[in-house]
């Protein structure tokens, strides 16, 4: 199982649904929530996004929004 990890803020519906998809597929993942955690803004920012969701994942090209393509590889 790869090392997931999900960059949410509070009110995201794109992160709301993000969530919900990895919990649905039994995906276990990290959550850095940037409203409580805003250090990882920079972080974010570094990596060249500019809105959240983003998720990291091993083996996985890091992206952002709720892209239920990309998710799907997670869940095989």
């Amino acid at each position: 199982m790869s090392n997931v990890t999900l960059f949410t803020r509070n009110g995201c519906p794109q992160c709301r649904m993000t969530k919900h998809f990895l919990q649905q597929h039994g995906i276990q993942f990290t959550e850095h929530n940037i409203n409580e955690e805003p250090e990882f803004i920079d972080y974010l920012k570094g990596k060249g996004f500019q809105a959240v969701p983003v998720l990291e994942a091993d083996g996985l090209q890091a992206f952002s929004g709720f892209r239920p393509d990309a998710l799907k590889q997670l869940a095989s």
